[in-house]
């Protein structure tokens, strides 16, 4: 059911906490808006996008993140004191039109932290491994490294970490963030992003038994399967203040592949499964980007531990969308 402004205390819960997600349609807020329900309650959790969902699925407002005044009147209605800002433009569909990623993503997130800093609220901001560039350690890639990414998505998140940080050091926002590998999951499709194939793949092997992969074979990317993500972004925001020491944004790590080691994991279940490669303009994408990072910083300071490998990702990939294409793996 969607709710109206002037209904907005009758239906979300006074109690603590209570939490905006901006961009719960995408891959990432569709999961992430059902696991904080799960959590917290389901009417602590207001979900909104720019997209409408099913309107039985839960407590909604339609947002556009450039409304500033109707941001300010959403969190002031539903007194919200936790924001998971996931609304941006990803890394393929940004380079078409590069002013708007960057009105979309920077400004997006300064709207967010002024609005924490006026009102205490704790903010959680996704970041990406698209920060990384070419002269970035491509193999084990360390927390503290040379960022210059060569798409408006990195070079928006890169400034959003800076940001981040700044509101932290300048006016104490508790705000936390985490580099996102790129994210495997069976509920939704991606958005627009370099990584999209490592799900693709998936649909099209159940439906077609085949796929024309937009990235080389040898195209190594840090991923990370969506239930590790999920468990991370809120291990990570209910972790203690004092553990939390870097501000800017968390490296996570959960493992890295080539588009022909996935393949051949997929061939374990699905024998006949073929792959072809017809590389696009993601593919320097994908060039400019490391292949492996360290995330020691998110084990020591919050106990991070991934949960997911390659061999357990496929299998669990292929079991949930076999249901939906009744064809699971054998």
């Amino acid at each position: 059911m969607l709710y109206c402004r002037g209904l907005a205390r009758r239906y979300l819960m006074p109690s603590e906490p209570r939490i905006l997600v901006i961009g719960a349609i995408g891959q990432i807020g569709t999961v992430l808006t059902s696991a904080l329900r799960a959590h917290y309650g389901a009417q602590a959790v207001l979900a909104t996008d720019i997209k409408k969902p099913a309107e039985h699925e839960y407590p909604f407002e339609m947002l556009d993140i450039l409304n500033v005044q109707r941001v300010r009147e959403i969190v002031e209605d539903y007194k919200i004191n936790q924001i998971y800002h996931l609304a941006a433009i990803l890394s393929a569909s940004g380079e078409w039109n590069p002013m708007k990623t960057w009105n979309v993503n920077l400004n997006g997130l300064l709207t967010v932290l002024e609005l924490a800093k006026e009102r205490e609220i704790k903010v959680f901001f996704p970041s990406t491994i698209a920060v990384f560039g070419p002269t970035t350690p491509r193999a084990h890639t360390p927390q503290h490294t040379a960022l210059l990414p060569e798409t408006v998505y990195g070079i928006s998140k890169v400034s959003g970490e800076l940001w981040c940080n700044y509101y932290h050091k300048r006016y104490h926002v508790d705000v936390r963030s985490l580099r996102y590998p790129g994210i495997i999951s069976y509920q939704s499709m991606p958005g627009g992003g370099t990584t999209d194939y490592a799900v693709e793949i998936f649909h099209e092997a159940l439906k077609t038994g085949k796929y024309e992969c937009f990235l080389r074979s040898d195209t190594k990317l840090p991923m990370l399967y969506i239930d590790d993500a999920i468990r991370a972004t809120l291990e990570l925001m209910e972790a203690p203040a004092q553990q939390i020491h870097i501000r800017s944004s968390y490296n996570l790590a959960g493992m890295s592949f080539t588009p022909a080691e996935l393949s051949q994991e997929i061939k374990k279940h699905i024998p006949d499964f073929e792959i072809s490669y017809k590389p696009d303009f993601r593919q320097e994408i994908a060039d400019s980007w490391t292949e492996s990072i360290e995330d020691n910083y998110a084990r020591s300071d919050w106990g991070w531990k991934p949960a997911f490998d390659l061999e357990k990702m496929t299998f669990e990939m292929l079991t949930q969308l076999g249901k939906v294409y009744s064809n699971s793996p054998k």
